[in-house]
């Protein structure tokens, strides 16, 4: 289990009597290193795991016409309890068992998680690629405002300016899209709420004395897989699912199967970025993957119709997006 705990960062420092080999080196400077290169990397990984699914899961909904966004979320869910239920019983990872004080740690993340996904796939279905990604820039303000107003954290007036101007690019290419669909833009829209005070309340709840990062993952998937899968039933997604005709496609399968595994690595890339970072960093490494894709989704998929006020939005939040990056990446390497 020490790998487990290691992990997971508990206990206060190091114990020479369960730790032969504490580090010798008190220098501050030199604890600050793996800091810095592990709050990169995961930030790297979030942003490539992240760009993947939302081109996975646009082949499903859009290319093969896959009816049941729900369920998708639902294989997502099911794909992370057992990875990380097998991780722990091989000892991998390390997470707390069941108690009856864990719903009420995790409260309202379950919630919160459910929404995201239903939300974000739900929209990835019903706009194109480049229109969702524009939309999802809201994510941005909002996780800033929830950061101000739970975390107590305080950015900097450039910051706030970068974000209005990201948000200007996002209002000038909403207003020219020529495909609009109302029902697509309120779930992406529910999405952004959703994921900014997702990420918010992850990063408050990731005490690892409590549950974790492992912990926070398997059991917000396990509170919520049930109400999700009666979700399905009640609203007539999971019998889509099961009658939908390309289940004997085996690329349609891989893909699904890739959806399911991508899900868990996004929620686990989530919370890792977030944990060694702020909510409002990892808001905007999904941004600025998100203009990549905007790029892609011209493209491909089918259904861009190009304006050019609305090109000249998507390109006012791609550059304001790399110099919020900078000034991010500035202000938690300093923290």
């Amino acid at each position: 289990m020490t790998s487990g705990r290691q992990a997971e960062g508990a206990g206060p420092g190091p114990d020479p009597a369960r730790d032969p080999d504490p580090d010798p080196d008190p220098d501050p400077a030199s604890a600050r290193l793996p800091s810095r290169v592990a709050r990169l990397l995961s930030a790297l990984f979030y942003g490539t795991c992240s760009f993947l699914i939302v081109l996975v899961n646009k082949a499903l909904l859009t290319a093969y016409r896959f009816p049941s966004p729900i369920f998708l979320g639902i294989g997502q869910m099911a794909a992370t309890i057992i990875i990380l239920y097998v991780s722990k019983l091989n000892k991998i990872i390390h997470f707390p068992d069941f108690d009856k004080k864990i719903p009420v740690k995790l409260f309202p993340l379950p919630l919160l998680y459910i929404g995201n996904h239903i939300s974000g796939l739900s929209s990835t279905s019903k706009l194109s690629l480049p229109m969702f990604t524009v939309l999802r820039k809201f994510t941005i303000p909002l996780t800033l405002l929830l950061e101000t107003i739970i975390l107590g954290k305080q950015y900097s007036l450039n910051i706030i300016a970068s974000v209005f101007t990201i948000i200007l690019g996002a209002f000038i290419a909403a207003g020219s899209d020529l495909a609009f669909n109302l029902e697509g833009y309120i779930f992406v829209f529910l999405n952004d709420i959703f994921t900014a005070a997702n990420g918010v309340y992850t990063k408050q709840k990731m005490d690892p004395k409590e549950l974790g990062k492992y912990g926070v993952l398997f059991y917000n998937a396990c509170f919520m897989i049930i109400p999700t899968l009666i979700i399905s039933v009640s609203t007539g997604d999971l019998q889509q699912a099961t009658e939908f005709n390309e289940w004997k496609n085996v690329l349609f399968i891989i893909q699904f199967l890739l959806s399911c595994f991508l899900g868990f690595l996004l929620m686990y890339s989530t919370v890792l970025c977030s944990y060694y970072n702020s909510a409002l960093t990892t808001a905007v490494v999904g941004a600025i993957k998100n203009v990549s894709i905007a790029y892609i989704g011209m493209l491909v998929g089918g259904d861009y119709i190009f304006s050019v006020l609305n090109f000249v939005g998507l390109n006012i939040c791609g550059e304001e997006l790399q110099r919020e990056l900078r000034s991010t990446e500035k202000v938690y390497l300093e923290e």
